[in-house]
């Protein structure tokens, strides 16, 4: 049955700055795990599939190949794969929605599978590993947000707000399977010496085409994104060569 996307979840005016301090405690843990599966919504008088929906559950959920238990993708040609296994966003962050927007945002808010709380998912480096309980976890690349988030949200604009806060959050490869609750703990078992981070990337591709090079020097990165970097390269610079691709 289609639904109206902004029932029960209008924001109206939007007003938020980017930058501000992000907090890391100690502690990390996972404050809430979210899934939701396909469905179809009304949005500017057309019915949309989508998956931006996302509901806390209890108990413990299973983590394996490309997805939580009870989650999906509307669309695999964009969203999903193993390289957006999983989509985290911090608490903190969504604090620092709520205080702009005026309105507080309960776990899942933006479709994140897991909201943590105590670590900072925009500095994390790329090839990152979480470890919680038995699931591994690497970080991968940022989100870069499409219109379904606006469909999310009840507004259009919002997915240019959300690239221009730099808080993107990150999305996440399953290197090892089990499962998780809320209030697992997570311990970041591994942090490579690269230094690229999800707010490097995030940056490169929405403000600063200069860092491009940058984000090469992460093996980790999904080849979409060094695609793209290099395409930029080679544009800048054509002597080398590229192949274009846009890392959504």
């Amino acid at each position: 049955m289609t639904r109206d996307a902004t029932s029960g979840f209008r924001l109206g005016i939007y007003v938020c700055a980017a930058g501000g301090d992000r907090m890391t405690a100690a502690g990390a843990r996972i404050i809430s795990v979210n899934v939701g599966a396909p469905r179809l919504v009304c949005w500017r008088n057309r019915d949309v599939l989508t998956s931006i929906f996302k509901e806390p559950v209890a108990g413990r959920i299973a983590v394996h190949g490309i997805n939580l238990a009870g989650d999906d993708q509307a669309d695999r040609s964009v969203h999903g794969g193993p390289d957006k296994a999983v989509y985290a966003y911090a608490q903190e962050d969504l604090d620092w929605w709520s205080d702009g927007l005026g309105v507080p945002l309960p776990p899942g808010a933006f479709g994140e599978n897991i909201t943590v709380a105590g670590v900072a998912v925009t500095e994390a480096v790329i090839g990152e590993r979480w470890r919680v309980n038995d699931v591994l976890l690497e970080v991968c690349a940022p989100r870069t947000p499409c219109y379904k988030l606006g469909i999310r949200m009840g507004e259009d604009g919002f997915p240019r707000l959300f690239a221009a806060a730099g808080r993107p959050g990150a999305y996440l490869r399953i290197l090892a399977a089990g499962s998780i609750a809320a209030e697992d703990a997570l311990i970041v078992e591994h942090r490579p010496s690269h230094g690229v981070t999800v707010q490097a990337v995030a940056d490169a591709y929405h403000r600063d085409h200069s860092r491009a090079a940058e984000l090469l020097a992460a093996p980790e990165l999904p080849e979409n994104w060094q695609a793209w970097a290099r395409a930029l390269l080679a544009r800048r610079h054509p002597s080398r060569s590229g192949t274009s691709a846009r890392p959504a």
